[in-house]
């Protein structure tokens, strides 16, 4: 945490938190507490985006909002900024660092290489999208690597997993049969990402399917064309097959 937000929630009348879009890695909502010394009152996702609650506080004192990673990063937050901007509440944002930036620096894979990001989401009856499949196909196509975020179902303490996600692709293959999934396809798998605790593995579909990383937060990325530099870091830092240094030449 930076002096500055150290400094402008110690300075706050009321703090909120969720943490249904992402999660703390390195200390629980009250440690947190704790070390701020202010009390952290942690919302549900219909108190942020369908209740007042923030910006009706907003009215009557100075009131922080944290999240967990970049807060205006794939959430709908920005939503919450401009309904107190409207409302005549000015707001400020201290940016945090986003997993879009930390799993290809972890990896090292060149961020500017990624095409769209996916979300895999858990099966539901009557909901199987094929889009996360298609999406990453399309960037494949391309050379580009692809992030894969996993679903979040924070409510129920249920949080999708690499080797879950690596069986919704493999599924997916068996029932759209596009030839992304192959028995040698690359896919990155990372754990608790810039926390203490990181873990990362690089592997092909039935050693990701059973490797464990320990509890969340997971994601996933499958590897585009690679430059030898990326083949290299994802042999050394994820423990990737070392014949994709020949693949690419390094």
């Amino acid at each position: 945490m930076s002096v500055r937000a150290l400094t402008v929630l110690r300075n706050c009348d009321e703090i909120f938190a969720e943490f249904y879009t992402s999660k703390l890695n390195d200390a629980s909502p009250k440690e947190l507490e704790a070390f701020i010394g202010k009390k952290i009152t942690v919302l549900k996702r219909a108190d942020v985006e369908e209740k007042g609650i923030i910006v009706e506080a907003a009215r009557k004192g100075k009131v922080a909002f944290i999240s967990a990673g970049d807060p205006m990063s794939a959430t709908t937050h920005v939503d919450l900024r401009l309904r107190a901007i409207e409302q005549g509440v000015s707001t400020d944002i201290i940016n945090g660092v986003s997993i879009f930036i930390s799993c290809s620096s972890a990896l090292g894979l060149q961020p500017y290489k990624f095409g769209r990001t996916v979300t895999i989401p858990f099966p539901e009856p009557r909901f199987l999208p094929s889009s996360p499949y298609d999406n990453i196909l399309e960037n494949y196509s391309r050379g580009l690597h692809t992030l894969i975020l996993l679903d979040i179902k924070e409510e129920e303490g249920r949080y999708m997993t690499a080797p879950m996600a690596m069986r919704w692709l493999l599924d997916a293959e068996e029932r759209l049969g596009k030839g992304l999934v192959k028995e040698r396809s690359l896919f990155c798998a990372a754990a608790r990402v810039g926390s203490a605790r990181q873990a990362l593995f690089a592997g092909y579909p039935d050693e990701v399917k059973a490797v464990d990383l320990g509890p969340p937060l997971h994601c996933m990325v499958m590897p585009g064309r690679l430059h030898f530099m990326e083949a290299r870091a994802l042999v050394t830092l994820a423990n990737a097959p070392r014949d994709i240094l020949e693949d690419q030449g390094a």
